[in-house]
């Protein structure tokens, strides 16, 4: 899943409370190397070590964390498009092979930038960098400057009822608002709204040619405004464009950076609404504010590095039986990276081997089409198997998958993905991000009835998961999609709790961890998942959006209106 150091993932946990960061570890089972051996090499049913044996290779120490862009990573994406080769896959990539180049783009600031305030008839004044402000990379435009008026816009949210821009002209302006959404939103719609790619679109609808993101006091009670500072000299990943710049959500309105709560009162100066009164208003937890153009126009500027780097999305294809129907494809999809070489645990590793996230959900990929093979009918429509790069750098190859699609994109009618399904118990039931969003729902529900267990609701309600993983590319280009995890019924909770604290983005993340891997529950897991890609493929009917969901009518995917 996302690691919350990238951009994407450092804003949302700025908007509202992380989970994983927030809790102090609990002390966990540091199993001796013969105690890890005997994990490791216990044997198994045929197809519980199918599945192990993937793993077993994907997050093994050679392997060194399979970060995007390392020769380790294009090891693993080999071994993939082998699998698939062996699995009966046909090559989905680029030039008739499995691999599709992703051309991922480095951007860094160069430097720290500039911000300077200049209220009509007066002289500019600089604010101070790391202060009042912090720039922000900007990969489309690496040597940028912007002056323009500065419009305030509450959350900068259109939707749900909700107007923030009502009432003021930005065309042409910079509009500055909070992170987050109303507490009010529905979850999974208060995370598309949280997401910082949702506000830069809508800002650039109205014409906007950049935004500045304002700290809250909400978020300052958890995450002073050091810590975010401290953030902005990583690199930030993104794809690249033809001319080798780097792609941003919202082309021409990049973000110009965040200002403090000690900016955001020089800032707001001499405005009608006084700074501590909004400032006051954001602690609120359904806060309404009044779009105001602010009597400042503000100078930004800032110089980034891109470096280039390359890496790969793995896709095999399985055509379809039915002569109209085959032209029809159902992506099943999880991330093949990990994070990489870190900072050593309290034993000294400091390999990220990343086992549950994401190798298993790879592995399950496998073996689902390992059951296609050998299954007696072919299915109807045809499925994709798409193993991504880049998710733990902001959800960077499934996003230039859905912008460069190895098959046309109105070809694809749903997306089943799989990301850091925690299988170290017997699960007795299952989540599903986006079921209730369209007719992928019942789906769902009967694939998981069909194996004894219902859907039941997120357990991480408050991180956000929603935009935390590939499916959710897919369904910002309107194709209905679902992200499904184990759930938190009976040991559930707890299991979930212990990964989140002990082994969630940390070198204990591998096959010989404590609790054990419960191989019995990953095929169990699979067996899930191919229930539901069977239906979807095998389905007289597409999936479609339900009418008038929120998604399907932003994105204006089939049957929303």
């Amino acid at each position: 899943m996302i690691r919350n150091s990238t951009p994407l993932a450092l804003a949302l946990s700025l908007a509202m409370p992380a989970y994983a960061q927030d809790a102090a570890p609990a002390p966990a089972p540091t199993p001796t190397a013969a105690e890890r051996n005997a994990i490791i090499n216990a044997e198994l049913p045929a197809d519980q070590a199918a599945l192990k044996s993937h793993v077993m290779f994907l997050a093994s120490d050679a392997l060194k964390g399979r970060e995007a862009g390392s020769n380790e990573f294009n090891i693993a994406a080999q071994y993939v498009a082998s699998q698939f080769y062996a699995a009966g896959l046909k090559p989905a990539g680029d030039d008739g092979g499995y691999l599709q180049n992703v051309p991922l783009i480095s951007a860094k600031l160069d430097g720290p930038g500039t911000l300077s305030l200049t209220r009509k008839g007066g002289t500019p004044v600089a604010l101070e960098f790391g202060k009042d402000f912090v720039s922000s990379a900007n990969p489309e435009t690496p040597n940028y400057t912007v002056t323009a008026p500065v419009v305030f816009v509450g959350y900068g949210i259109v939707g749900q009822g909700r107007d923030d821009y009502k009432g003021v002209n930005v065309k042409g302006k910079i509009v500055a608002y909070f992170g987050g959404a109303p507490e009010s939103f529905p979850g999974e719609v208060a995370a598309h709204f949280s997401n910082p790619a949702s506000k830069s679109e809508i800002a650039a609808k109205h014409g906007a040619v950049a935004t500045i993101t304002l700290e809250s006091p909400r978020t300052a009670k958890t995450r002073p405004f050091s810590v975010y500072a401290g953030a902005v000299a990583r690199a930030r990943f993104t794809w690249g464009n033809a001319n080798g710049t780097g792609h941003i959500a919202a082309p021409g309105t990049p973000s110009a950076g965040t200002v403090s709560l000690v900016g955001a009162e020089k800032l707001f100066a001499g405005a009608k609404q006084k700074w501590a009164d909004i400032a006051k208003a954001a602690e609120a937890d359904d806060a309404k504010f009044k779009a105001e153009a602010l009597p400042v126009s503000i100078t930004v500027a800032a110089k980034t590095a891109l470096t280039p780097v390359q890496s790969y999305n793995v896709a095999g294809m399985l055509p379809g039986s039915d002569p109209a129907l085959s032209k029809e494809v159902v992506v099943l999809s999880a991330h093949l990276d990990h994070i990489g070489v870190g900072r050593p645990d309290k034993t000294g590793d400091t390999i990220n081997n990343g086992a549950l996230d994401d190798a298993v959900g790879i592995a399950s990929l496998i073996e689902e089409a390992k059951r296609f093979k050998t299954a007696g009918t072919k299915p109807r429509r045809s499925i994709l198997f798409l193993a991504v790069t880049a998710e733990e750098k902001g959800l960077v190859g499934s996003d230039y998958f859905a912008n460069n699609p190895t098959v046309p994109l109105s070809s694809i009618v749903a997306d089943v993905n799989l990301d850091m399904p925690i299988i170290t118990y017997k699960f007795q039931d299952i989540v599903v991000y986006g079921a209730s969003h369209s007719t992928l729902g019942p789906i769902v529900e009967r694939a998981g009835k069909a194996i004894g267990v219902p859907l039941s609701d997120d357990p991480l309600p408050g991180e956000n998961i929603f935009v935390r993983s590939d499916h959710y590319n897919f369904v910002r280009k309107g194709v209905p999609s679902v992200f499904l995890w184990p759930g938190a019924g009976g040991p559930g909770r707890a299991a979930i709790d212990h990964f989140m604290k002990n082994h969630y983005h940390q070198p204990s993340d591998e096959v010989g961890q404590l609790p054990a891997i419960d191989w019995e529950s990953g095929v169990r897991f699979v067996d899930v998942n191919y229930r539901i890609a069977r239906e979807i493929a095998d389905g007289d009917q597409k999936p479609v959006w339900n009418k008038g969901d929120f998604f399907g009518l932003t994105y204006e995917g089939a049957g929303a209106k």
